[in-house]
């Protein structure tokens, strides 16, 4: 990765910030809350910005349409996100898998 990439990357960021920030106060709560969430649980592919700002797109669109965003996601913040990264590789996979492949462990 080089120089340009890193400011690159750092541009997209603020821009992703910013949308995030224009968000209704409630939006942004629960976002916050989801985000919090997916950095724990860190599905593999969640540096890439994909699912993160197609959180940010469903949310625009449901502030737009007038929706509260429970009523978008339901109660459940922790299961809507489980939801979405359900079928995602996790790190806790990846340390599961690497741990499972130590010699003297198979069978454990």
């Amino acid at each position: 990765m080089g120089v340009q990439d890193i400011i690159e990357g750092k541009k997209q960021w603020r821009a992703h910030v910013a949308r995030v920030k224009a968000l209704p106060p409630d939006y942004r709560i629960v976002y916050k809350e989801i985000q919090r969430y997916l950095f724990k649980v860190g599905p593999v592919d969640l540096a890439d910005g994909h699912l993160l700002s197609g959180i940010v797109d469903f949310f625009e669109e449901g502030a737009a349409a007038g929706k509260g965003v429970l009523e978008l996601i339901g109660d459940d913040v922790a299961a809507f996100c489980d939801n979405l990264v359900k079928d995602s590789r996790t790190y806790a996979d990846v340390y599961q898998e690497s741990i499972s492949r130590k010699p003297g462990t198979a069978g454990k």
